[in-house]
């Protein structure tokens, strides 16, 4: 018995120092190739050479694996070499090494990268099942079956499947409650309710948001994890106020959220990691948070007409964009700069700045070439921002092919009513050409009945127009009662715009129905919030009504002021007008197909009437 343990002893001994000696292979071998990955500048063909030195050496399977799993990963992140990385991501996963949950790890992470390349190859047909069966076979690691859960939710939503990717969100955040992780929990029901928005199902979402605000104040743990997921919620709650026109409802919400971002600002990260392996996630990095609230602070100062303070946080995110671009590639942060070119390009259309637009429109065209995803998800609002530009021109003929091409892309409703407001106020300019189409518009954008978007502020617009309808057709009194509504609802909600608009046009109609104290009462209030927007336009409008006012009752100087200004407004008017007209860019007015054009010829000069602009 004891010759016997005596030689057992030697044999586990040897196997000992096999095992030691083929660790230590291994990991000399792992060593020089994360060396040379590492290396300034990486030298990954010597480190895809390393790796693959393992395989001669007949490794036990889950070494294997993972050597599969490194070099695809390498191959992937690093080379061209597309179809090489698949062949080892393959294998990875394929391998069968027993119920080790380190090799378990491997599988899920190959199929995980896998999947990615798969979609990055148009192949989502082949990655959908992949993660299926890797997310039915991961329940047991609560880290990776998140992880996957999170992926192919994400696969569907990029699918524009928003209903089975809000099923999985679903199924996440029953699995994250089982496993004691309220954090991912309410990552998973954020997520969800992002999604929901996105749908419009505004009545799932506001149950959905409660619960998560409870979640969110109630769960305790990493300060930086908790004020994300309190940054995701009042994201989710501003974003459905701005999207339903309430700036004035939006406030409190806003004003937290800039505490919010102010309070995560001054945290430092814990490098202490969770006990629970399902919380191993985190929303958006910090410095993205960061550039996300910017976003929608312009966003809402946009609505509200505060275009001044729209350009401070414009200018203060793109800078912070350009830092984060020189070291993250994130298509979300190209993203975030379409967004915020679009909402400035949109203020610059009104300070009279329509040089400096066209050549943001341009930009944006630039960024949407580098990415078919971006330029798919903003093509309709591309082609209204031009749209917008070629009214601002007097270009009315190209206006109206642009909203059209817009709407032709686009089936979001809340752009589609902003898109038909603005090209029945194009077809109104236009005078009798377009009745029959006119009527019909203004039928589907009937506020009075049924106005197809909940949102306050493109409803109030859709009395803008009718008001502005009725002016040309010369029936006064109906357009004082649509300008009245949208008094009674811009002021409600601090549409500070359409405020000023509905002012300047009411007071024209009382200066042409002789009631010039009326006509005054409306005009000087309209001139003071154009002033504090700035909106150019009307304060163009609101000089020359001042003008012919105080001529008309005498009053000589106030009403040479007045030309005074209108001259001024008049100049820096045509001056733009001029610059932006000659630059190669105004070319793009006549894109309505097909990617954006590359290059742009030279303009001689504007080719459009300046008179009707003034």
């Amino acid at each position: 018995m004891a010759a016997q343990a005596a030689a057992a002893a030697q044999a586990a001994a040897a196997q000992a120092a096999q095992a030691e000696a083929a660790e230590s292979w291994y990991l000399a071998l792992l060593g020089f190739a994360e060396h040379f990955r590492t290396s300034s500048p990486p030298k990954i063909r010597l480190c895809v050479h390393c790796l693959q030195a393992v395989f001669p050496f007949k490794p036990p399977q889950r070494i294997e694996a993972r050597t599969h799993l490194q070099l695809g990963s390498v191959l992937y992140h690093h080379t061209k070499n597309s179809e090489q990385a698949r062949s080892h991501l393959e294998k990875a996963v394929s391998l069968r090494g027993g119920r080790i949950p380190q090799f378990e790890d491997v599988k899920f992470e190959a199929a995980s990268l896998l999947s990615e390349l798969y979609c990055q190859e148009n192949s989502v047909d082949a990655a959908k099942p992949l993660l299926r069966k890797a997310i039915q076979i991961s329940q047991q690691t609560p880290y990776w079956h998140c992880r996957l859960l999170f992926q192919l939710a994400q696969l569907h939503t990029l699918e524009k499947d928003l209903v089975s990717a809000c099923d999985l969100l679903g199924v996440g955040a029953e699995y994250a409650r089982v496993v004691g992780s309220e954090y991912t929990r309410a990552l998973f029901l954020l997520s969800k309710g992002m999604l929901l928005l996105m749908e419009r199902k505004l009545q799932e979402v506001h149950p959905l948001l409660t619960l998560c605000g409870q979640i969110v104040e109630n769960w305790q743990g990493n300060p930086i994890q908790k004020e994300s997921l309190r940054v995701f919620f009042l994201v989710l709650q501003v974003t459905h106020y701005l999207d339903a026109g309430q700036v004035k409802s939006v406030k409190p919400c806003l004003k937290q959220l800039q505490q919010c971002i102010q309070t995560i600002s001054t945290l430092h990260d814990d490098e202490i990691l969770p006990s629970n392996p399902a919380d191993l996630f985190h929303w958006l990095p910090k410095e993205h948070m960061c550039v996300l609230v910017y976003l929608v602070t312009v966003m809402h100062s946009m609505q509200a007409g505060y275009l001044e303070k729209a350009q401070k946080y414009t200018d203060k995110a793109l800078m912070q964009l350009e830092k984060l671009k020189m070291l993250d590639c994130s298509p979300i942060l190209s993203s975030f700069q379409v967004i915020l070119l679009e909402h400035i390009i949109m203020c610059r259309l009104v300070t009279g700045h329509k040089a400096t637009a066209l050549q943001e429109i341009s930009q944006v065209c630039q960024l949407c070439q580098q990415s078919p995803r971006l330029f798919s998800n903003h093509a309709a609002q591309l082609h209204t921002l031009l749209g917008l530009y070629c009214v601002s021109v007097n270009c009315m003929d190209n206006a109206e092919a642009q909203f059209t091409t817009a709407l032709r892309l686009t089936n979001h409703q809340e752009l589609w009513a902003f898109i038909v407001t603005n090209l029945a106020s194009v077809y109104i300019r236009e005078g009798n050409r377009h009745q029959e189409v006119l009527y019909s518009l203004l039928e589907r954008i009937n506020p009075d009945h049924s106005f197809p978007v909940s949102s306050h502020c493109l409803r109030a617009a859709a009395f803008y127009v009718r008001g502005l309808f009725s002016f040309f057709q010369g029936r006064y009194n109906e357009a004082k009662r649509f300008l009245r509504e949208t008094l009674k609802m811009s002021n409600a909600e601090d549409l500070n715009r359409l405020t000023a608009c509905s002012l300047v046009l009411l007071g024209h109609i009382f200066y042409v129905l002789g009631n010039h104290r009326e006509s005054n009462n409306m005009v000087v209030p309209a001139m003071q919030l154009a002033s504090k927007i700035p909106d150019m336009s009307v304060q163009l409008w609101s000089s020359a009504l001042l003008r012919d006012l105080n001529k008309a009752c005498g009053n000589a100087m106030d009403a040479h002021e007045a030309a005074q200004m209108h001259q001024n407004f008049s100049q820096q008017l045509l001056q733009d007008h001029i610059e932006a007209c000659s630059l190669p860019e105004h070319n793009l007015i006549t894109w309505t197909d097909g990617p954006p054009p590359v290059q742009f010829q030279a303009q001689n000069g504007p080719n459009t009437s300046l008179a009707s602009l003034l």
